[in-house]
C-alpha cells in the first residue's frame, strides 16, 4: 500500500509573533486612525448635504461606515480589556 501524503490547498499562515505588525496597540491605533477618517467623509457628506451639493444616501452610506468601523474598534478594545482582566486575576 502507497501512502501519498496530501499538499495542503491553502498556504500556511506565517507566524506572526516576529511580524513588526503583530503589536496590537499599533493595530488599534491604526484602526483608530481609519474610524477618524471614516468620521471626517460622513462629516463632509453631512455638510455636503446641508449645502444641496451632496445626496441623502450617501451622506446615510457614509455615517453608517463610520458607526462599523467604530463599533469594530470598541469590540475589539472590549474584548482585549476583558482578556487583560483575566489574565491578571489568574492565581499563580
Amino acid at each position: 500500500m502507497t501512502v501519498v501524503p496530501l499538499v495542503p490547498d491553502v498556504p500556511v499562515a506565517p507566524r506572526i509573533t516576529n511580524a513588526p505588525n503583530a503589536d496590537f496597540g499599533a493595530a488599534f491605533e491604526r484602526a483608530l486612525e481609519q474610524a477618524g477618517r471614516a468620521f471626517g467623509r460622513a462629516a463632509r457628506a453631512e455638510a455636503a448635504f446641508v449645502h444641496g451639493t451632496g445626496g441623502l444616501q450617501e451622506m446615510v452610506v457614509e455615517r453608517a461606515q463610520a458607526d462599523v468601523v467604530l463599533q469594530i474598534a470598541s469590540a475589539a478594545a472590549s474584548r482585549v480589556v476583558q482578556s487583560l482582566g483575566t489574565i491578571l486575576n489568574m492565581q499563580i
